[in-house]
């Protein structure tokens, strides 16, 4: 392709969400953009309404005036598919549909010049069964953006089989220069963004379904202890579960039912009662004038009910001492500091990937009256406290009561190794760890795709490094033991660094 980048002329096929998108941030980048969609009337809606975003950003001082208004000069209406014959490259944003992206780029085939660029914005599909509908597939690869397309600053730049390495290298420029930043990932189920977005989903729906928590008792302890935006069950009504259970079905089949992946029933049963989200008003949250009605945290028990308790700290090799350290200067007086606990103490532990029975049972413990707090994350503003079937509800009452007045606000769970934050952040850990494995994508895009196309408050990979990689493959190793779950086997990434000591972002050497 002998032309400068910024002389390029771009298509785009589809007037939707994604393609009106795709055709504000090229145009304001300086692109000449030929937009094409079967429905003449959607191609001038598209571009009236790209050109009124462009308006309000120049409005609003986001954008000069001239940029916004040469911007609009630059969307052109392909009316027939044949107009869009001058273009370098074209970008189809139309319907999930292979045959249909397929016989469309069949078609391009006879339009487009034989050194153009036919890019598809599939988040789902295979790139390369949709080259397989073009003469020449060596000019196909995959463009993915996230909507809304001007505000996620990310795009996949996805290589089939038969991409032409030059191809992949066009479209990473061209993506820098409209301020996105590219991933190049290979063809794979999900690419990186909703592969690596497994984690977070399905852990938090197994512990539900498990009995462990409730959905809001996780986004809470995800949200304000462990740093997220928005909990699991917040981003699945956010999205809409008709569409992501439909994505958790077809990644678990075509990773031919690996185990990780594996999707829960929850989900299904609220996509047959249409309760999808925040677009019907019900999902796992209810919606009034499209806001979220959080229900109330329970009030903490009244000490005053329980008498004179105090917390004694587990001192063996079970529970996490650092932990321990910060949590006795916040209790004072409540500590029981004597080596053994005393008659009326509430006995706490603090374990990495163990569940309260073994906890206790391993620290010489009366089950009984104790109890394991999560100490992963250190000592933060919301802590979890977990009891075993054994607990005596006086004494997590009791527990609970001397935490709250220590000024934490706790979240009670049922007995699982590895909490809910560990359980969470081990499995999104893991699978980022395999996507590296597997040459997807290299270890900075990783973080780079999931910081950006998923809003987690830091790279999976960065986290296990923060973590410690071998505290990840301890909560991992602790789990699968316990469960016999091969989903929390540990990917040979993350257990080779851990035994080397070395970053989970290193490359091979």
């Amino acid at each position: 392709m002998p032309k400068e980048l910024k002389d390029l002329t771009v298509g785009v096929v589809g007037a939707g969400t994604m393609g009106r998108g795709i055709v504000q941030v090229l145009a304001q980048s300086g692109f000449k953009v030929l937009l094409h969609d079967a429905s003449g009337d959607a191609v001038d809606a598209a571009i009236g309404f790209a050109a009124g975003m462009l308006d309000r950003a120049a409005s609003k001082g986001k954008l000069d005036r001239a940029v916004a208004d040469a911007a609009k000069s630059l969307m052109v209406p392909a009316k027939a598919l044949a107009e869009l014959s001058p273009a370098d490259i074209v970008i189809e944003a139309i319907i999930e549909d292979l045959d249909i992206k397929r016989d469309l780029v069949g078609k391009l085939d006879a339009v487009l010049a034989g050194t153009a660029i036919i890019a598809s914005n599939t988040s789902s599909l295979s790139i390369t069964a949709i080259a397989a509908g073009t003469a020449h597939p060596q000019r196909v690869a995959g463009l993915h953006f996230f909507n809304p397309v001007p505000l996620m600053k990310v795009a996949e730049v996805i290589r089939a089989v038969d991409t032409d390495p030059a191809v992949l290298e066009i479209l990473v420029a061209l993506v820098k220069a409209f301020g996105h930043a590219p991933v190049v990932t290979s063809d794979s189920p999900g690419f990186v963004v909703n592969h690596a977005g497994r984690g977070l989903y399905t852990e938090g729906l197994r512990i539900v379904q498990e009995g462990v928590a409730d959905t809001v008792s996780i986004d809470r302890i995800l949200r304000e202890a462990a740093g997220f935006r928005m909990g699991p069950f917040e981003l699945l009504d956010l999205t809409g579960l008709d569409v992501s259970f439909s994505v958790m079905r077809k990644i678990y089949d075509e990773f031919w039912q690996e185990p990780r992946f594996r999707p829960s029933p929850l989900p299904a049963l609220q996509v047959e009662a249409g309760y999808f989200g925040r677009k019907t008003g019900r999902g796992f949250y209810v919606y009034e004038d499209g806001a979220i009605v959080r229900p109330p945290e329970p009030d903490a028990p009244d000490l005053n009910d329980y008498g004179p308790s105090r917390i004694w700290l587990d001192r063996s090799g079970v529970s996490e001492a650092a932990f321990f350290d910060g949590l006795r200067q916040s209790l004072g007086e409540t500590v029981d500091a004597d080596k053994t606990p005393a008659q009326d103490s509430v006995c706490l532990v603090a374990p990495i990937g163990y569940d309260a029975t073994q906890a206790a049972l391993a620290a010489g413990l009366d089950p009984a009256r104790t109890l394991a707090v999560d100490p992963l994350l250190g000592v933060t503003d919301r802590l979890t406290l977990m009891g075993s079937p054994a607990t005596a509800s006086a004494c997590r009452d009791s527990a609970h009561a001397l935490l709250a007045g220590a000024g934490y606000r706790v979240t009670t769970i049922k007995d699982s190794p590895g909490f809910v934050a560990q359980r969470v952040l081990a499995t999104i850990i893991n699978i980022a760890c395999d996507i590296a494995q597997q040459g997807i994508a290299s270890p900075g895009d990783i973080d780079l795709a999931v910081t950006l196309g998923l809003g987690y408050p830091k790279g999976p990979l960065a986290s296990g490094d923060e973590l410690g990689a071998g505290t990840v493959l301890q909560i991992l190793d602790r789990i699968f033991a316990r469960t016999g779950d091969p989903r929390y086997r540990a990917s040979l990434w993350l257990r080779r660094r851990a035994e080397l000591g070395l970053s989970l972002l290193s490359e091979e050497g």
